[in-house]
């Protein structure tokens, strides 16, 4: 989902990173643990004539020239286990996955991606080379199949994509893993050059795909909207095209309190969590902003959302707009990843 790159609806830069957490764009998460400081970003660096128009660029601000133990960066994409069926992992008729994508950096050299089965705690490792710096590379590896530990046919995390960037010697002080092993930490990126030696050293991923087989097809590209639509499975986010803009609308229980309904665009993958920014207001309070939104109920479709107002001009049983209060920055987020 979103391996063109295309959609970002958190942002599309993101600096002084340090810590997990950032996704630079929709269903990439980066990883990092003691390892630098990060700009993460959707760049219009692309390989030319593949079709594509945004990839990911990660750059290094603050070096780290010698990781240590257990410092690493990465970049995950998760899938749930419904989603992989079609491997037939853990049966006789397993087949191998097909992953592509086009990568970029200054620093040359062994890069590993990594195949994490959290359903059986299982790990494959696959070394790939950047052979010239600064120069859209396509990359296409095949990876094993594995007989034993199928994924589980659920909504839940079963497989986890990561391409490292750097770690430290506590991840790759042993003999690289590329078959499916239980994993041991020595293991799995023996061979990974350090990306954050240098703040030269940015990376650029782009193109992602992971298929089912032994070949690695052409990059299915599909629309904005079909990858939007795929990405608010995951997140939602709802924000002002103006100062007064409206989200939700409701009823007021109180003087201070509404309850504002909201219908998702598509079915989330599980009931979300809430995240808000920026100044928001209950309409029928005369334009004050409200002290605080939690959810009150919610479902993978819809979700009612209690709406403290500050002002205390609200009338029970009147109707109520809930909205941005003077900022096209106000937002209101909803979080089902996995």
């Amino acid at each position: 989902i979103n391996g063109a790159m295309q959609v970002a609806q958190r942002g599309t830069s993101f600096s002084g990173v340090t810590a997990s957490g950032t996704y630079p764009i929709d269903r990439f998460l980066f990883h990092v643990g003691s390892l630098g400081t990060w700009t993460l970003s959707q760049s219009t660096d692309v390989p030319t004539g593949q079709g594509f128009a945004k990839s990911i660029k990660c750059d290094v601000t603050t070096v780290d020239a010698s990781p240590s133990g257990t410092d690493y960066a990465r970049i995950d994409h998760r899938f749930e286990g419904q989603d992989l069926q079609a491997f037939c992992k853990g049966t006789s008729n397993a087949k191998q996955f097909a992953l592509s994508f086009y990568v970029k950096s200054a620093k040359t050299g062994t890069h590993i991606v990594e195949l994490q089965d959290a359903d059986n705690t299982r790990f494959i490792s696959k070394a790939y080379t950047v052979s010239s710096a600064n120069t859209w590379e396509k990359k296409e590896l095949i990876i094993d199949a594995d007989t034993t530990g199928a994924f589980g046919d659920d909504n839940a995390k079963s497989l986890t994509v990561a391409w490292w960037l750097s770690a430290g010697a506590d991840y790759k002080s042993g003999t690289l893993a590329t078959s499916w092993v239980s994993p041991t930490s020595a293991n799995r990126v023996v061979g990974q050059v350090n990306l954050a030696d240098n703040t030269a050293n940015n990376f650029f991923l782009a193109g992602v795909q992971l298929e089912v087989g032994s070949v690695a097809t052409p990059f299915e590209h599909r629309s904005f909207g079909e990858e939007l639509a795929l990405c608010q499975r995951y997140f939602y986010k709802t924000q002002a095209d103006s100062t007064f803009d409206f989200f939700s609308n409701g009823v007021a229980i109180s003087s201070t309190l509404a309850y504002n309904g909201l219908s998702f665009p598509c079915r989330m993958r599980s009931a979300p969590t809430l995240e808000t920014s920026g100044d928001l207001r209950n309409y029928r309070d005369g334009g004050k902003p409200i002290t605080g939104v939690a959810i009150n109920h919610t479902s993978t479709y819809f979700c009612v959302l209690e709406c403290t107002s500050s002002g205390g001009g609200l009338t029970a049983g009147d109707g109520n707009l809930f909205g941005a209060n003077n900022d096209a920055d106000a937002s209101v987020s909803f979080k089902a990843e996995l």
